[in-house]
This record gives structure tokens, sequence and C-alpha cells, in this order.
């Protein structure tokens, strides 16, 4: 055993090694010394408030880079950053500037560096950043639990009616599950992506959006086949509204972050279009569990899982929202939805295999269809 140990630690203390040695003489000076160092910068996050405007910033680039000037609507403003210094490579600094900002009007920035590089970020819409108090955590809290909770509760009470259904009805119930999960593996994937491009580009988001995701999908998969089989009643529900609940997280820190940036009036209109996108996941999550009894907190404890953390993503996304973040978010999701579609869709087999039919059959294709499409009929109604 120790000499295992002892052929893993030399050859990683030799690369250590070689790579100290490489940045210490740096050979390749004599081929960059002529060449401007290449400068990124990110706007991670902007606050409103009566001082006027702050900027998160993220550096990036090949060299420590510094912000000499900050230009508002075309002038020139002064600004005041802490840390001070120059920013090292994926180094954050707040940039406070007294700017008079009007509420509901759109405001240009440009952020200069010594070597004439600017950088530009457009405020669409000002509006005063949230403060953390008893009342806005409350309004806060009402929308998540308006956009999750209410929703994933309202398709819950189809399980009845669901019950009182056949062999087919179960059958047909099963493949608008997959059907639904499906299009929000391909919607919150879309999301994850988009919000990668946003971060830093240090952070190689979009790479690190699939490997988060197949990490989720293969650590969810040896977790929930540990004991060899495949899920199904409770416990697949439970996988199924695991996975809505880290979509409907990623969800709430998109409606939180764009409300505090003025982007979204989250009026009647949108909670209502929420509620109708929101509520098939409801549906889908007592699909597998037709067959069973389950009591009522088993239902409480489902719809807990799946709706509270549009909550948090609400406070989350109003407060303290980073673009990296969120793609990290989404990307879990992603994970989980792909396992609970996988887990669905081998009981959607294992069914019809016991009744000797085929398990892609018209009954299955409508439902897959049929699940897809009213997923993407009220996503129409939603719109951030």
């Amino acid at each position: 055993m120790s000499r295992t140990i002892l052929w893993v630690v030399l050859p990683v203390l030799l690369i250590i090694a070689v790579m100290t040695a490489f940045l210490a003489s740096d050979p390749l000076r004599s081929l960059t010394g002529a060449v401007p160092p290449v400068e990124e910068l990110t706007v991670e996050r902007t606050l409103l408030d009566e001082n006027g405007i702050a900027l998160r910033v993220r550096a990036g680039g090949s060299e420590p880079m510094t912000i000499v000037q900050v230009q508002v609507d075309g002038a020139y403003w002064a600004f005041t950053q802490t840390p001070r210094g120059a920013l090292e490579r994926m180094e954050t600094a707040w940039l406070q500037i007294p700017y008079p900002w009007v509420q509901g009007e759109t405001h240009h920035l440009t952020l200069l560096t010594p070597s004439g590089v600017t950088f530009d970020h457009t405020i669409d819409v000002a509006v005063a950043t949230p403060t953390a108090n008893a009342d806005t955590l409350r309004t806060f809290g009402m929308v998540g639990l308006l956009v999750g909770i209410v929703p994933v509760t309202l398709g819950m009470l189809f399980y009845p009616a669901l019950r009182s259904g056949g062999t087919r009805t179960f059958q047909f119930v099963l493949a608008l599950t997959v059907g639904l999960l499906a299009y929000l593996l391909i919607d919150t994937f879309g999301e994850a992506l988009e919000l990668a491009v946003e971060a830093a580009p240090g952070f190689q988001g979009s790479t690190l959006v699939w490997l988060v995701a197949a990490l989720t999908f293969a650590v969810l998969m040896a977790v929930g086949r540990r004991k060899g089989r495949a899920l199904a009643g409770v416990s697949l529900a439970t996988s199924i509204a695991l996975g809505i609940g880290l979509h409907n997280l990623g969800e709430g820190l998109a409606i939180g972050s764009a409300y505090a940036t003025g982007s979204v009036a989250l009026g009647s209109y949108l909670v209502l279009g929420f509620t109708l996108h929101n509520l098939t996941e409801g549906i889908g999550i007592v699909a597998p569990m037709v067959k069973q009894r389950p009591s009522l907190w088993v239902f409480a404890a489902l719809a807990a899982l799946a709706g509270l953390p549009a909550v948090a993503g609400v406070w989350i996304g109003s407060y303290a929202f980073s673009p990296h973040w969120a793609a990290l978010a989404f990307a879990v999701g992603a994970g989980a939805i792909l396992q609970v579609i996988i887990e669905v869709g081998a009981l959607l087999a294992r069914n019809a295999r016991d009744e000797e039919r085929l398990w892609l059959s018209g009954t299955a294709l409508s439902g897959i269809g049929a699940g897809a499409a009213a997923m993407y009929a009220t996503a129409l109604l939603v719109q951030i």
C-alpha cells in the first residue's frame, strides 16, 4: 500500500516541480514582450441606491489590470474601488460611482483601462436594488410560493383522477411525465448555457455546465441504483420532485435577479403564467404513485421538495445573484432531470414488458407529445 502511495505522490511532485521551474524561468518572455496583455472584465452585479451605482467586477486576462476611468452616459465620473489597486486574474472588486441615476431610465457605462481597452455595461431599466428586510423577504417569499409550491400542489390534485384510470391511463401519464421532463431538460440546459456566457470567461462556464450536469447525473444514478434495482413508486416520485425542485431553484434565481434589476414586472399575468407552466410538474410527480396509496404527508413532503427551492431561488437572486453560480444551479438541475427521465422511461418499459407489448406504443407517443406540448404552451405565458 505504501509503495502504491509513493508512486502516486512522486509523479505529482515532479509535475509541480516542472511547472514551477517553467513559470520561474519564463522561456517565452522574448516572444511575448512586445505583445500587449490580454484584458477581460466582467460585470457580475449591479446595485442602485441613494449613493449612486455600484458594480461588482471580475478581472480576467493574462496580466493584472487596472480600471482608470469610468463613463456614465458619455460623461466621465469619479469612482472609488474596493479593494484598490490592480486586479489579479479572477479577482473581484466593487466600483462605487456617485451618479444620480433616474428611475426607469436606461444608463450606459464604459470602463477604461490604461491600455485604452473599454468594457461596456448597460443598465436596461434603473430601479433601486431591494434591501434585505422583513417586508421584501416576505414579498419575495410570497412570489416564490406562488410560482413553486402552489402550482405543484394544484397539479397533484389530479392524483385521484389518475388512479381511477386503467393500464392505458397509467402508461399515458408516465409518458406524459417523460415529455414534460424532456422539455424541462432542454429548457434548463439552455438557461445554464446562456448564463455561462454571461459569466467571467475564466470560469469556462459552458464546459463547466456540461461537466456538472454529467457528474450530477452519474451521482444520482449511482445513489438511486445502489440497491441494484430501478426506482419506482414513492422513491421515483421523490427523484422527480428533487429534479423539478433543482430546476425551480434556478428559475427562482432568474426571477429574483430580473425583479431586482427592473427587467421584469411581476404582475398577476406573469404569476398566472408560472402557475400554469408549473402545474404540469405536479402531475408528473404523482404519476409513479398511481398504483399506490401514499399518506397525505408524502404528498406534502413532495410538494415542499419541488416547490420550496423556488422561494430560496427568488431570495438569493434578489440579493446575491452571480451568473456563474446560477449556471451551476441550472446544470445540477439538468443532471437531476436527465436521471429522472431515465428512471421514468425504465418504469414505462418494465410495465409494457410485463403486459407483453411495446413500450413505444401510440399511447406512449401521444403522452410524450402531450407533455412536451403542454410545457411549451404554458411557457408562452411566461416572459422574464
